[in-house]
């Protein structure tokens, strides 16, 4: 045990080392001596190299190396593992190291949730060591319900996404602070802008060939439905699962109808359930895959009932099995603006009109303020202006809610 745990901390300071090149990520765990810091979200979107981040900003503030640990629970030398094992791996570091029963020593414990009962070995150390935990895990078994079960309330879930669109345009070392933009700077942001819709934010693939990207893309989604949501939850009918997971990445930013995909299953001779169907949107969300947001209502049955709107983990995604980007363009933006509003930790609604008119989001921060928001791709199209532009005032009248419409040009100056 002790000779692969020494090999595992020297090759681990090497990939730490490493990733010192990488991008900063714009994240950082809660300031909590007292709480288990976790971090989830879908595969691919970047929390081992958080990770790697978070040691690094350990180093820079003084922490001796030797009492660090980071353990990446995928590596298959520790597989299969039992959870008596797990408690013999984490005791060695202090054989190892001895004089870290004197200090507050920091564990790094990615993708722990492949260890079963991994919750009893980190609520012991919590309990009894001078130690500061860092968990994470993919969202197939490390959801934040399942962390607030398992840890009782002793821990704090931080999500992390793939880059936003600021995130994207720093891996280029395009640095924008001025809050006035010209002509020549909405060009050339809007040029990036058009490209981070291709690739979308995942790091990985920033650096891809288009038939690269667009297969890696699909790669990851194939695979959070196959070991996130199949193998997870033991769903037999991987066909329709399938087709709806696809479906609702291909429609993100519009209105998704159960009934309609019910009758649209049932014609093609798919046999599924309205309330299967429903269990199988929990799962995909749970996999953090794609999400739905309800209708801005007082009567929460009203919410419950009628059609959710639906928006992508990332818009490469999206772009990734679609036939053509140039159409979606505005649907593009619209997720884009709905991932900025999940990252500032928003409650997401959209909200019709007494006339019928739909405004994209309405918003409500920690604090409690409202906010209407409506998107707009394209202001070259006059009536398209007016008609979003009507729809925002019938709704700031019958709310008494402050609101503005979001074009590329407002997203750059106030976003970057």
């Amino acid at each position: 045990m002790r000779d692969l745990l020494e090999t595992l901390i020297a090759e681990n300071w090497a990939n730490i080392e490493s990733a010192r090149k990488g991008c900063a990520r714009q994240y950082t765990f809660p300031h909590a001596d007292n709480m288990i810091k976790t971090a989830i979200g879908m595969r691919r979107a970047g929390k081992t190299f958080f990770l790697y981040q978070t040691i690094d900003d350990l180093l820079d503030k003084g922490i001796p190396p030797e009492r660090i640990l980071f353990i990446n629970f995928e590596d298959d030398r520790l597989l299969p593992m039992d959870v008596k094992t797990m408690g013999q791996l984490l005791d060695t570091f202090y054989t190892i190291y001895p004089d870290n029963h004197d200090h507050i020593c920091y564990f790094f414990l990615d993708e722990v949730q492949n260890i079963p009962d991994w919750h009893l070995v980190v609520r012991r150390y919590f309990d009894s060591k001078k130690v500061q935990l860092y968990i994470t895990g993919s969202s197939a078994k490390l959801l934040s319900t399942d962390i607030h079960t398992r840890l009782r309330g002793r821990s704090l879930s931080l999500e992390i996404w793939p880059y936003s669109f600021s995130e994207y345009l720093s891996t280029l070392n395009i640095i924008h602070n001025t809050k006035i933009i010209g002509q020549a700077t909405v060009d050339k942001l809007q040029q990036h802008l058009l490209h981070y819709f291709s690739v979308g934010g995942f790091p990985a693939v920033q650096s891809m060939a288009q038939h690269e990207w667009r297969e890696t893309l699909q790669g990851y989604v194939d695979t959070v439905i196959l070991k996130d949501i199949i193998e997870r939850h033991k769903v037999e009918n991987t066909v329709v699962l399938k087709y709806l997971a696809t479906t609702l990445l291909k429609n993100a930013a519009c209105a998704f109808s159960v009934n309609k995909f019910y009758n649209d299953c049932k014609s093609q001779g798919y046999k599924i359930g309205k309330d299967t169907i429903h269990t199988y949107i929990n799962y995909i969300q749970d996999a953090f895959l794609a999400f739905s947001v309800p209708i801005y209502s007082d009567s929460d049955r009203a919410a419950h009932s009628k059609p959710k709107k639906i928006y992508a983990v990332d818009v490469g995604l999206i772009n990734a099995l679609s036939l053509d980007s140039n159409r979606i363009y505005g649907k593009l933006f619209e997720n884009l603006i709905y991932l900025d509003l999940r990252r500032q930790h928003k409650k997401i609604y959209f909200y019709h009109t007494q006339d019928g008119y739909e405004v994209d989001f309405l918003t409500i921060d920690l604090e409690g303020k409202r906010e209407l928001l409506q998107i707009c791709w394209d202001i070259s199209d006059e009536a398209t202006v007016q008609r979003e532009e009507r729809s925002l005032a019938q709704a700031k009248k019958e709310l008494g809610i402050k609101g503005k419409i979001i074009t590329p040009r407002e997203y750059f100056r106030n976003t970057l």
